[in-house]
């Protein structure tokens, strides 16, 4: 209740801030309808992280949140990239456009970009969130000097407790039904896989940090499961990926409310991360393929451009179409009436 309080929310409801996905519009109108309403600028620079926020703030007075990635840096892999493009090659012909000659690390880690620290210190947001990790100790005390309230997304009892070590003010818990990105620290560490309603009542009972639910959560009932369970808190995602204010395009969309949706992925194949798609012909390769791909971000750079190919040939089955474990509930309404459905629902 004191982070209702914080942020004077009329619900305990986030919207996930889903680099890519979603906008300025849609973090705004979230706010308005009294939820917390988020923008991801992990994808993206400090100038156009400090535009996203402009336009927030001309749209709405209230509060928000903006969400950083915080990955380790790849290291640099000739022999491994080379083979992963090889790999991908007879799906770039298929496509008739060529591959990338090398590939890029395309994010910058928040740990290494000083400039979107500085632009966070300036704008001040409500909150910032960090996904993949936990920020440096003087990145920490920068934005807590600020005045900004500090989220770590954790999908293990292990993170919480490094979050709360490194001074968070909150956690939240991905479960593995969650859309997108599986938040771990460390890919490469064995996953324990554990879904939301047990991970949520893990961390209640022992981060020692309030707890935001995530994964899975998508109408009023589900809500509030977790809130009686001892969140503060859910982080909807998935939910919000239909409402127009969203930048999901048609083949997204489309997938989305197709048999596609009851059968989501985990697959490193289009970014090099376990990340949770609705099932494409992408995710159909990488079960299929024994190739690993190259670490994230590096391996996202093939991923893009094999989708730009495939759209140029109006294919959509190669795009990032993030969703989790909900997706077959999911509705397509503006943000606002979704807010407004999903707190009748809490209600009934």
């Amino acid at each position: 209740m004191r982070m209702l309080d914080r942020f004077n929310l009329q619900l305990p409801i986030i919207q996930a801030p889903m680099a890519g996905v979603s906008t300025p519009m849609l973090a705004a109108a979230v706010s308005d309808a009294g939820g917390l309403g988020s923008i991801g600028v992990g994808a993206t620079d400090a100038s156009n992280a400090r535009s996203m926020v402009a336009e927030i703030r001309a749209a709405t007075t209230r509060a928000f949140n903006v969400n950083v990635f915080v990955h380790k840096s790849p290291q640099p892999d000739s022999e491994r990239e080379s083979a992963w493009l090889a790999t991908l090659a007879p799906m770039f012909r298929k496509f008739e456009v060529a591959p990338p000659k090398v590939l890029r690390v395309i994010y910058k880690s928040f740990l290494e970009d000083e400039d979107m620290l500085r632009a966070l210190i300036d704008l001040r947001p409500a909150m910032v969130s960090f996904h993949f990790g936990i920020p440096s100790a003087e990145q920490t005390a920068a934005l807590r000097q600020a005045g900004c309230f500090l989220v770590a997304t954790a999908t293990s009892l292990d993170e919480a407790q490094a979050a709360r070590r490194a001074g968070m003010d909150a956690v939240v818990a991905q479960g593995y039904e969650a859309g997108g990105h599986r938040g771990m620290f460390d890919p490469n560490t064995p996953d324990d896989c554990l879904g939301t309603l047990p991970l949520t009542r893990l961390l209640v009972r022992h981060s020692g940090l309030p707890v935001i639910a995530a994964g899975g959560i998508m109408d009023g009932q589900g809500i509030r499961a977790v809130l009686d369970m001892g969140a503060v808190a859910a982080q909807l995602g998935t939910a919000f990926i239909a409402c127009p204010e969203s930048s999901a395009d048609t083949a997204y969309r489309t997938a989305l409310f197709s048999p596609a949706a009851q059968h989501t992925i985990m697959t490193r194949a289009i970014s090099g991360r376990p990340a949770r798609c609705l099932r494409n012909d992408f995710t159909d390769f990488g079960q299929e393929t024994q190739r690993i791909p190259p670490e994230y971000p590096t391996a996202y750079d093939a991923g893009k451009a094999l989708n730009a190919g495939a759209k140029t040939a109006a294919h959509g089955g190669f795009g990032a179409q993030w969703a989790g474990q909900g997706a077959p509930l999911a509705r397509a309404l503006p943000a606002a009436e979704l807010i407004a459905e999903l707190a009748r629902e809490m209600r009934t």
